[in-house]
């Protein structure tokens, strides 16, 4: 365990005026309170605070900070108070002290929500000083670097809150040494087989290699001499973490790794990180697509260096990294890089540059707090932000946007401003027109087309990337399909009073609006456009001496043309009649639709329970049912008023069949039609119609329409007829 005077002479060693009473009175206050307090592999308490002290002075941070690692865990496991602690060490530690406790109460590792919940309170900590996450990274390091003497029912869910919340946040802060000893060490942990594997592959690398790594430095170090660039080269081999992420991400094997070895060029100045690169390109080939320069973009978390990768000394691919001795600092320790040890005044604490973009994207995220998000979609949109590598995108004006890795123009649109993503309807990229789902890819200059007419689609939430999007199209979905509903059930309702003989006036029914529960007419014909208002109870309100006829007066759904519509009564399922087959009425119980105007199926490719579907409205008409898949759906993106969600309600006991469409090509020889016809009867399929043409001499192609009971069953008979030796592929049609 480290002594008093060895912890005073580590903080002496970089800030000479450290106060050394303060050091040592906070010493020996938290090694008695602790007193005979033991952590788990037996050692006294106190060495824990002790060793984050320590990892927190290899940071080279003020002694108020060093003074909270002693004291981080009093309060919450000792009888001291914060009165005390401020008494005898000021305010300033005192409320370190004190963030430090309310974050240890948290308990991360627990269900979504309150998952999601304790996160945001940890950050609102850390917002209030970021020494409070400096501290608790320490913490959090020390504890992952003694794991091992924990239960073991509770080592996985520390290693992956380690993966999940802290490695991520020590990233977005710049401290990349702690982001990759917390990854490796929850990796270990997670996936010891892999973890072993790796390392074990590495280490029979290396003995094959021999002293590559050294080699490499002295040459490249020789090169940059003699062409009078005074520059340090340090060379290392990737970590295990590193390298199975790398082979996950591109799903290749250990032995297709070709860049185990990563160089650092350390340069006096800007000028010399460029012309060491002009050195490097001109000594050895580089590697197509491999060059990166974040010194004229620097990452959010104020990170500068130039990538490169060449084929290098020895036929070896090597991955070098050009920065100066500053930007080595900031690369290392992050945000802590940007700390003084004191003001004019003299007054100690750590000061962060107004400059540190690390913060900034601290800050921002604290911000969304007040955006309203639910406690899971703050979750989601605070890991989006955390694990994503970035790409750097411009606008036409020069503006920087960082966005994570497969981001597309919508997700920079938002970024941009969320009504510039909201009345987005295309983009330039690099000034040629591109679809909005396009992956936007370093350097991209994207310029976004807006129409004030425009909604954006409830599909842009699967196709977003950032957080920030998700949240704004799920807000802008939710009022869209508010106005949807209140427009449909405006329509309801003016055709209820037709039906009843009475007037239609939204001044009566804004009357009755206090006894049918709602504070506006929008509230009320949403309602009723949801079903949750029936529509005799909305002529009831404004006509309390109104009565409703009867079912049996009402009579039974009529075909409203021969194309299969149905106008529906109250106590009636959905129904509908598929086009050209029996004359008998199916159920389609549909969630989402109200009873009182007319559905039917897209006439082509049809729909099955367990598809996802939606409902497009056509005024005047009533609502077609379409498959999520069904490329129609294209005729209507830019009309997202007519858009419905809609879900299947339909007992799984029900013996009822929906149509579906699917085209087969078979070998073209006798029987052939009679084994596709066998192979569907075997799965109770029922064949409904068949559409025969030759596609070649050799095969022919069977367009047929099946009566299936759900999606399941459709993949059983598909799956079946693709088993057969006569078939040669078999194909939903999507309409």
């Amino acid at each position: 365990m480290m002594r008093q005077y060895e912890l005073v002479d580590r903080v002496r060693r970089y800030n000479p005026a450290t106060d050394e009473a303060l050091l040592d009175r906070a010493y020996v206050y938290a090694m008695r309170a602790h007193g005979t307090q033991v952590r788990a592999s037996g050692d006294p308490y106190f060495s824990h605070p002790l060793e984050v002290a320590a990892i927190l002075t290899d940071l080279e941070l003020d002694d108020a900070t060093i003074v909270a690692a002693l004291l981080h865990d009093t309060i919450e496991d000792t009888s001291a108070t914060r009165t005390e602690i401020e008494k005898l060490f000021g305010t300033q530690i005192a409320d370190l002290v004190e963030g430090l406790t309310k974050i240890k109460k948290l308990d991360l590792v627990s269900k979504q929500a309150k998952q999601a919940e304790n996160l945001r309170k940890l950050l609102l900590a850390i917002a209030d000083d970021v020494r409070v996450l400096l501290v608790k990274l320490a913490d959090r390091l020390h504890n992952m670097r003694t794991l091992k003497y924990v239960p073991q029912e509770k080592r996985g869910r520390v290693a992956q809150e380690t993966l999940d919340i802290y490695a991520p946040l020590a990233a977005r802060m710049g401290m990349q040494d702690m982001r990759e000893e917390l990854e490796d060490l929850a990796f270990r942990q997670l996936s010891a087989e892999a973890y072993s594997s790796i390392d074990a592959r590495v280490a029979e690398l290396r003995e094959r290699n021999g002293p590559l790594v050294e080699e490499i430095e002295r040459e490249l170090q020789t090169e940059l001499s003699s062409r009078g660039i005074d520059a340090q080269v340090k060379g290392r081999e990737k970590r295990p973490y590193s390298i199975w992420r790398k082979m996950e991400r591109k799903a290749i094997g250990f032995e297709q790794l070709s860049d185990l070895y990563g160089f650092r060029v350390m340069v006096r100045s800007v000028e010399d990180c460029y012309r060491a690169l002009g050195v490097v390109h001109t000594k050895w080939a580089i590697v197509p697509g491999r060059f990166k320069d974040y010194i004229s973009t620097p990452k959010p978390n104020d990170y500068r260096s130039l990538h490169t990768t060449v084929v290098g000394p020895k036929r070896q691919r090597v991955e070098l990294q050009i920065r100066t001795y500053d930007m080595d600092d900031i690369a290392e320790y992050g945000i802590a890089a940007h700390a003084l040890y004191k003001d004019e005044s003299g007054d100690q604490s750590i000061i962060l540059s107004n400059e540190s973009r690390a913060y900034a994207w601290l800050r921002k995220t604290i911000e969304n707090l007040s955006q309203g998000l639910s406690p899971e979609e703050f979750l989601e949109h605070t890991k989006l932000e955390l694990f994503h590598d970035q790409v750097f995108c411009f606008t036409p004006k020069g503006r920087l946007i960082a966005l994570p890795r497969r981001a597309t123009p919508i997700d920079f649109a938002y970024a941009v401003h969320t009504d510039v993503g909201n009345t987005a309807v295309g983009c330039k990229i690099n000034g040629t027109i591109a679809p909005l789902v396009s992956e936007l890819k370093n350097g991209d200059e994207v310029e976004i087309i807006t129409s004030r007419a425009q909604t954006p689609p409830g599909a842009w939430e699967t196709i977003a990337v950032t957080g920030k999007a998700r949240a704004a199209v799920r807000r802008a979905t939710r009022t869209a399909v508010r106005a949807q509903y209140a427009g449909l059930g405006r329509k309801i309702a003016e055709r209820a009073f037709a039906r009843a003989g009475k007037p239609f006036a939204e001044e009566a029914i804004a009357k009755a609006m206090p006894r049918l529960a709602r504070t506006s007419l929008d509230d009320v014909f949403a309602a009723v456009g949801r079903g949750e208002i029936k529509t005799d109870d909305l002529v009831r309100s404004v006509h309390p001496d109104w009565t409703a006829p009867r079912a049996d007066e009402r009579g039974q759904g009529q075909a409203a043309n021969g194309e299969g519509w149905f106008e529906l009564k109250k106590g009636q399922n959905l129904k509908f009649k598929i086009p050209d087959a029996s004359e008998a009425v199916q159920a389609i119980p549909i969630r989402g639709m109200n009873g009182d105007l007319p559905v039917r199926f897209a006439p082509k490719g049809g729909a099955v329970p367990g598809d996802r579907i939606v409902g497009i409205l056509t005024p005047g008409e009533g609502i077609t049912i379409y498959p999520i898949h069904s490329p129609e759906l294209q005729t209507f993106e830019e009309e997202p008023e007519r858009w419905l969600d809609v879900r299947w309600d339909v007992d799984e006991l029900s013996d009822g069949r929906f149509p579906a469409q699917i085209v087969v090509t078979a070998v073209n020889e006798p029987g052939s039609l009679a084994q596709v016809a066998t192979a569907i009867a075997e799965h109770n399929g029922n064949i409904e119609g068949i559409v025969m043409r030759s596609r070649s001499p050799d095969f022919h192609e069977m367009m047929i329409d099946l009566g299936v009971f759900d999606l399941r069953h459709l993949n059983g008979i598909i799956s079946d007829l693709r088993s057969r030796a006569v078939v040669s592929s078999v194909e939903r049609s999507n309409g």
